[in-house]
């Protein structure tokens, strides 16, 4: 299979720190809380993150059970993750920017057998792709940078 390239555009809107993201014709809002700078237009996006990896956990749930033979009748993610302001905001030292955990709870109902759900789980973590984007780095290259006038 060839591989494909996702596209994607950011821009920062005017005033507080909202962001329009858009791809394939599709917008979303990011924003920060008021308290930190924002208009609080939209989820920011470490919780984007959490979002992204909850929603792709769904779609290969939803996409594959059938084939792995699950019963899926309802399928859904909770997800956590511990951040440390301190990284982003001051540049502390031996402080992490990003996420140090995420934690998820899948709720899975089905009739399904257990062993096969627990199975079914292991193959949704080994097929998400933005799972995999955050469990293994992912090299980040600017090609450019274009400056205006």
């Amino acid at each position: 299979m060839a591989i494909h390239t996702f596209k994607a555009i950011s821009r920062k809107l005017p005033g507080g720190l909202a962001v329009e993201n858009e791809s394939r014709g599709f917008k979303i809002i990011m924003d920060e809380p008021q308290a930190i700078g924002g208009t609080d237009k939209g989820m920011n996006p470490v919780e984007a993150i959490l979002a992204a990896l909850g929603s792709c956990q769904c779609i290969v749930a939803a996409a594959f059970a059938k084939s792995q033979k699950i019963d899926l009748q309802e399928f859904w993610v909770e997800l956590e993750g511990d951040l440390d302001p301190a990284g982003f905001f001051k540049g502390q030292e031996g402080v992490r920017n990003g996420f140090q955990e995420i934690r998820m709870t899948l709720h899975i109902k089905t009739s399904s057998p257990s062993d096969k759900v627990e199975k079914f789980v292991e193959f949704i973590h080994n097929r998400c792709p933005v799972e995999d984007n955050l469990m293994n780095p992912t090299r980040i290259v600017t090609d450019s940078v274009v400056e205006q006038a």
